[in-house]
C-alpha cells in the first residue's frame, strides 16, 4: 500500500491501492484513515452524497401513488420495487418546473429539469447550470472526481419541431448556461475512469495489478476491515467480469467507426458499442455509480436511464412499442410495465448502497437518490407536475417514509427549485436562490 496523497486541488490525504496503470480508491474503514481522516464510531461523520436518476416521457399515473407513512406506507403497483425501502422513501407529488410549461413539448420540458431556467430556442443553446453541478462546484474539491455523469442512451442531434435543440432532450446535467456536461454512456469507459485504468494493460484485471498493495493493506487493518476489503474487491471483480463483453463490443464498434468514418450517434445498439442487453447496461451503470459513492471517489452523480424522446425498446417486458411511442398511451399496461421497470433500477441502486456499511450506518442512509421524469403524462405531454421520488436520509438530515402532496399549495409553494435549495442546504451548500426559487420547500 503506497503513501497517502496530498492533492493540490484540495482533496484531503487519501490512501489508494495502486498497480500498473490503475488506482483504486478504498471504502470507509474503521481502523485506517483511508480518506485522510479518522474513520469509525469516534471519527468524523460519513460524507453525504446526491444522485439523480432520470426517466424521460413520464410515468403511468394510475399506479404511481403512495399513502400512509413508515412501515405502514402502501405503494402503488409501479412503486412496488421500492417496498423494501419504503421507510427510506419520500414520494413528493405536485412539484413543477414553471419554465418547462407553456413552451411546447419535449426538449423545452427537459433541458432545465435540474436548473429551472428558461431555455432558448434556435441554434444557440442557453439555459442554466444544473443543481448537481452547483453541488459539484462547491463540494467537488473534497473528492477526486467532482461529479459522475452517466447515461444509458446516446444523445440525439438536430432540432425538434418546437425549434428547441434536441441537446435539451439528451442531457440533464449542465455545467453552465450553454454547455451540457459530457455524459459517459459506455460502461467500460465509466469503469476505467472510476479506477484511472489506462495504458496498454487496460484490458487486464485491475485486481491482479493491485494485489500486492491489497495484501499489504490486509496486514495493517482489523479483521472486520479485512472482511470489508475482501467484500469490496469481490464486488469490483464481479463488475469487471461482467464488463468483458461490453468492453469487446466497444472495441469492435470503434473499429467499425474508424473503417467507415461514421459516428456512433448514427448507429443503433449494439452496433454502436453499447451493451445489447439494456438490463445489464443499466445494472452496470448503477454498480459503477455505487462504487463511486462507496469509495468517496465522488459525492455527486447523475444517471440518465433514458432520454426524452427515447428510442429504447423492452422485449424482455413483453412490450412491443418503443419507449416514446408507448408513453403516448401512458395509462396502458405496457407503459405501467415500463414505469415499474425504471423504478426497479432505483430500487437496485438503493439496495447496493444499503449493503455498503459505513460505521453504524450505510451509504444509502448517507445519500439521497432522486428519481425524476420531465413530465407527468406522455399522452398529454403534461409538465404541470412531475413524478419525483427521494430515497435515503442524507445522514439523518432528511425525514423519510412519507408521501407529501404539494399540488394544492399554490404555484409559489410547489417549485422544483425550492426542493433543490432544501437538498443543497443539507449538502452544506446554502444559496440565496436557485433557478426560479428564493425559498425552501416547506415540510421537506
Amino acid at each position: 500500500m503506497r503513501n497517502p496523497i496530498l492533492s493540490k486541488s484540495g482533496v484531503s490525504r487519501r490512501t489508494f491501492l495502486r498497480g500498473a496503470g490503475v488506482v483504486m480508491a478504498l471504502p470507509w474503514l474503521e481502523s485506517l484513515p483511508v480518506w485522510g481522516v479518522t474513520s469509525g464510531k469516534d471519527g468524523v461523520t460519513a460524507p453525504k452524497r446526491f444522485a439523480t436518476l432520470f426517466m424521460g416521457n413520464g410515468i403511468n399515473a394510475t399506479h404511481w401513488w403512495a399513502k400512509g407513512a413508515g412501515t405502514e406506507m402502501e405503494l402503488g403497483k409501479s412503486l412496488q420495487p421500492l417496498e423494501p425501502y419504503k421507510t427510506k422513501l419520500n414520494l413528493i407529488h405536485g412539484l413543477f418546473n414553471k419554465s418547462a410549461t407553456g413552451v411546447g413539448i419535449h426538449p423545452g420540458q427537459t433541458g432545465n429539469i435540474l436548473s429551472g431556467v428558461a431555455l432558448q430556442k434556435g441554434a444557440e443553446l442557453h439555459g442554466g447550470i444544473s443543481m448537481d453541478q452547483v453541488l459539484a462546484n462547491h463540494i467537488g474539491q473534497d473528492t477526486v472526481q467532482p461529479s459522475m455523469v452517466l447515461g444509458c442512451e446516446l444523445p440525439v442531434t438536430g432540432y425538434h419541431e418546437s425549434n428547441f435543440s434536441l441537446a435539451y432532450s439528451s442531457h440533464i446535467s449542465w455545467q453552465n448556461a450553454t454547455s451540457p456536461v459530457p455524459m459517459e454512456e459506455y460502461p467500460s469507459l465509466a469503469f476505467d475512469s472510476l479506477f484511472d485504468n489506462r495504458g496498454n494493460q487496460r484490458n487486464k484485471s485491475i485486481l491482479d495489478r493491485v494485489q500486492e498493495d491489497a495484501d499489504s493493506l490486509n496486514r495493517k487493518v482489523s479483521s472486520a476491515d479485512k472482511a470489508k476489503i475482501d467484500e469490496y474487491l469481490t464486488s469490483v471483480r464481479e463488475v469487471e467480469k461482467r464488463l468483458d463483453t461490453a468492453r469487446l463490443a466497444k472495441d469492435k464498434a470503434d473499429e467499425k467507426i474508424k473503417e467507415r468514418g461514421a459516428s456512433a450517434f448514427t448507429m443503433k445498439r449494439p452496433e454502436n458499442g453499447l451493451p445489447e442487453d439494456l438490463r445489464e447496461h443499466m445494472r452496470l451503470m448503477c454498480d459503477i455509480l455505487a462504487l463511486g459513492f462507496q469509495t468517496d471517489k465522488t459525492r455527486v452523480a447523475s444517471l440518465l436511464l433514458c432520454r426524452d424522446l427515447s428510442g429504447l425498446t423492452y422485449p424482455f417486458l413483453g412490450v412491443r412499442n418503443g419507449h416514446h411511442s408507448a408513453s403516448h398511451n401512458d395509462l396502458s399496461d405496457e407503459y405501467e410495465k415500463i414505469t415499474r421497470y425504471y423504478v426497479s433500477q432505483l430500487a437496485y441502486l438503493a439496495g447496493k448502497l444499503e449493503s455498503m456499511k459505513e460505521g453504524d450506518s450505510n451509504v444509502l442512509d448517507n445519500s439521497c437518490l432522486m428519481f425524476i421524469s420531465n413530465m407527468w403524462a406522455g399522452s398529454k405531454h403534461d409538465s404541470t407536475k412531475v413524478p419525483l421520488l427521494l430515497v435515503g436520509g442524507l445522514g439523518g438530515t432528511l425525514k423519510t417514509g412519507r408521501a407529501l402532496d404539494y399540488l394544492d399549495k399554490g404555484n409559489e409553494n410547489r417549485k422544483l427549485c425550492s426542493l433543490y435549495l432544501s437538498l443543497m442546504d443539507r449538502m452544506g451548500v446554502e444559496l440565496q436562490g436557485f433557478g426560479d426559487a428564493a425559498t425552501r420547500l416547506a415540510g421537506i
